[in-house]
């Protein structure tokens, strides 16, 4: 496990072999490294869409910020620049989104009623810090933007901070963000236009536990969750759960991580798990390796998920283990959680 990237490997990069290189420069079909940090991928009609943030090179400051970015893919290996989705605003200085604000963790979902694309990220303005812990919300009829910024406050006056959203087959969807000085995870699922926090439907879990970053995925009828311990820009362990509804019952399960770098999660931190395609019960852990120093040259570690049950009558855990070099075909092992060795 390094971060060490050859000659060799940025070529291949650049020439698009298709392969996840988890750690190593990542970059995009113009040869560019790819800027979507804390980000998360939506799929739509048969294209992959990346958001995430924007960070200009040399960045050492978390408000150093171009914007949103989007990318596409038709393929999850190659990715294409399509913009700045939702940048900061220049020309305004007393718009909540001028340089200096923070702009994190985006998650886009699409409504099929409204058919518009919403995006919910975690928001503070200029000179805060995270003292504010808003929820930004900003809307597109496309899904590579420009996104329109709808408003940055605190749904049914709850603090806002890491989050994620999370679509259900049904449509329906809940966002998921550290609240309450990041004692709890909270969830509340959103209005039928995506547009808002269910007034007063927000539940509590983890009291104590001080999690952030979390990612949510459904498996089976169950829904899991990965998430992190709270410690600044330092990698920790990650943590594991699985319940019977989103708002109901998450029971832990442990760190989902094995192997070399399992006590850090490989010195990064989760921000998404996406479902493959046509491939059921096949997932991708996404996380971000944070260069504080340059936030810019952050590094993504993608890496496929498995199941294994672990203690009979039980929900089959979630679990991930380091590879330096792995592509799709991975999941073509029928079925993937049993071939994976413990």
């Amino acid at each position: 496990m390094s971060n060490h990237v050859s000659k060799q490997q940025s070529a291949d990069n650049k020439k698009g072999t298709d392969a996840f290189r988890p750690g190593q420069t990542w970059l995009d079909t113009d040869g560019q490294p790819i800027n979507a940090h804390g980000g998360g991928v939506l799929h739509h009609e048969g294209v992959f869409y990346w958001y995430g943030e924007q960070r200009p090179v040399g960045s050492d400051k978390q408000d150093a910020l171009i914007g949103i970015s989007c990318y596409s893919s038709r393929d999850l290996y190659h990715w294409k620049l399509e913009g700045t989705a939702l940048p900061v605003d220049r020309r305004d200085p007393e718009s909540p989104l001028t340089p200096g604000c923070k702009m994190e963790r985006p998650k886009v979902i699409y409504n099929a009623a409204t058919r518009r694309f919403v995006m919910w990220w975690h928001h503070d303005l200029k000179g805060w810090g995270h003292s504010g812990a808003l929820a930004g919300l900003a809307v597109s009829d496309t899904p590579t933007g420009p996104f329109r910024f709808i408003e940055a406050s605190k749904p049914n006056g709850q603090m806002f901070r890491d989050c994620t959203l999370f679509q259900d087959d049904d449509g329906s969807a809940h966002a998921v963000f550290a609240s309450n000085d990041n004692i709890n995870l909270a969830i509340c699922p959103l209005t039928d236009d995506g547009l808002k926090h269910q007034p007063w439907r927000v539940t509590r879990h983890f009291v104590g536990r001080f999690m952030e970053a979390p990612c949510v995925f459904k498996h089976q009828g169950l829904y899991y969750l990965i998430a992190s311990d709270c410690t600044g820009w330092d990698p920790n362990e990650a943590r594991s759960a699985v319940a019977p509804a989103m708002t109901g019952n998450w029971q832990e399960m442990g760190n989902p991580c094995l192997g070399e770098g399992a006590e850090i999660t490989y010195g990064a931190q989760s921000t998404f798990v996406l479902p493959v395609p046509g491939k059921p019960g096949a997932f991708i852990f996404m996380a971000d390796q944070w260069r504080p120093d340059d936030l810019h040259d952050s590094r993504y570690v993608w890496l496929p998920v498995f199941f294994k049950q672990t203690v009979p009558f039980q929900p089959p855990r979630p679990f991930v283990r380091w590879l330096d070099s792995w592509d799709l075909s991975v999941f073509d092992q029928p079925p993937y959680a049993e071939t994976a060795r413990l």
